[in-house]
């Protein structure tokens, strides 16, 4: 409401005491979108897009009368009414107002029409999720198996994908690996990655053995064997629902996949773990599958600044989007830069790839995600990082992006395009790596 005010009060000064005022519309963009609206947007990325709807929607080229200005011309001319000779401002607006259409498509704000279908998918999940929780929690053994041999089932199930050694390990040895760690570099310490790898492995030990002690606990209430408890009954609940028991999502990276997808990410997650430890760093980093894929980054910056002596905080990383799908159609002979690496397991949300050219394209219709080739992550020194046509693309965990906490974003990429940055700042893209699928 302030910024209403503030901008009708230039207005009045400029057009309605009968002077000829240019507006200030430097003036104008900075008390709006950084003092009194911006000024309360913390997120770097929010404030990016708070910034591109001021240059877009405020400016001298809403009045220019040789070229007549849209908001947007999908299905409809959104512009400003134009006044005839003889009619008032009041009736003039009100037949605008009647003529704009009873729905609008998300084009009006910069947006594709494909985020209209993600925003009822999400609400239909919504809504689903919730019936799924109202449902009752007692069912007949006349038909089929009861609930309870359900949950048994599952659990029975989930315990068999889980690998442990013992409920004391978990799934790796972290002393045994570290000491073959420390042999494989003839005895020179872990390197940062071999450091990653290792605190990896230990949030991964703490997630299996909690998931292996909480379905043997609770395989148990269900025969009888012990009492049941608020966090067994919850763990039952979701496995039935066929929900991610929420404890275990607390140890786990952040997703937003339910149980069986889950669990493909889980096996996924385990393999790269052994095929790390057996074989040495992946050529192919699955991102997706780390716990904190933002240490391998920084421990790959950490890395090349050891071995170049450059300062690690004048130090960051430049992204190149290959032509490579998957590992198996990179050239024996084609590897990463000698300080990079390449990682794949991201999904673009709001535009297309085009793999022939190499750059951003629109959406096709219909098509939400799209996953994104091999991208290349090369340590550079910040003074020497200068792109081009490129667009600085944020790489969020999930699907949910940034919480007000801050949590989410992982790393910033940069993306060929031949478009104005701000065609693809509206229509909200960004890189994520971890689909609700």
């Amino acid at each position: 409401d302030i910024s209403r005010k503030l901008i009708s009060l230039y207005l009045n000064k400029a057009t309605c005491r009968g002077k000829d005022e240019s507006l200030p519309w430097g003036s104008i963009k900075y008390l709006v979108g950084d003092a009194m609206y911006g000024g309360r947007v913390s997120d770097d990325m929010d404030r990016r897009v708070l910034t591109t709807y001021v240059n877009e929607y405020i400016g001298d080229f809403l009045f220019d009368e040789n070229y007549q200005f849209f908001f947007s011309r999908d299905g409809f001319d959104y512009t400003l009414p134009q006044y005839s000779a003889g009619e008032t401002a009041i009736a003039v607006a009100k037949d605008y107002v009647e003529s704009l259409p009873l729905t609008n498509s998300p084009s009006v704000f910069g947006l594709h029409p494909n985020a209209e279908i993600g925003y009822l998918m999400k609400r239909t999940t919504s809504m689903w999720t919730n019936l799924i929780a109202l449902q009752p929690r007692t069912s007949s053994a006349a038909e089929g198996l009861s609930r309870d041999d359900q949950i048994a089932k599952i659990a029975a199930d989930v315990l068999l994908k889980v690998p442990i050694i013992n409920l004391d390990v978990g799934s790796f040895d972290l002393l045994d690996i570290r000491s073959n760690l420390i042999h494989r570099n003839s005895g020179k310490p872990p390197t940062p990655c071999q450091i990653v790898l290792l605190q990896e492995l230990e949030r991964w030990n703490k997630l299996c053995l909690l998931m292996a002690s909480s379905l043997l606990s609770l395989q148990k209430a269900l025969t009888g064997e012990i009492g049941t408890s608020d966090s067994l009954d919850a763990i039952g609940d979701a496995l039935f629902n066929g929900f991610l028991p929420a404890c275990w999502a607390k140890l786990a990276p952040a997703t937003e996949k339910k149980l069986g997808s889950w669990m493909s990410h889980f096996t996924h997650r385990y393999e790269q773990y052994v095929r790390w430890i057996d074989e040495g760093e992946p050529k192919v980093m699955w991102l997706s599958g780390l716990h904190i894929p933002e240490s391998y980054l920084t421990a790959l910056v950490q890395t090349t600044c050891r071995r170049k002596g450059w300062p690690l905080d004048k130090s960051a990383i430049y992204t190149r989007v290959t032509k490579f799908m998957n590992l198996a159609e990179i050239p024996g002979e084609e590897a990463p830069h000698e300080d990079g690496c390449y990682v794949n397991g991201l999904y673009l949300e709001g535009a297309g790839w085009d793999i022939e050219k190499g750059q951003l394209k629109r959406q096709d219709p219909k098509v939400l995600v799209t996953e994104l080739p091999i991208l290349e992550i090369i340590p550079i020194e910040s003074s020497k990082r200068i792109v081009h046509n490129t667009f600085r693309t944020p790489v969020y965990s999930t699907s949910e992006r940034r919480n007000a906490a801050g949590v989410g974003l992982v790393f910033e990429a940069d993306l060929s395009t031949v478009e104005h940055s701000s065609i693809w700042t509206l229509q909200g893209v960004s890189l994520v790596l971890n689909i609700s699928d």
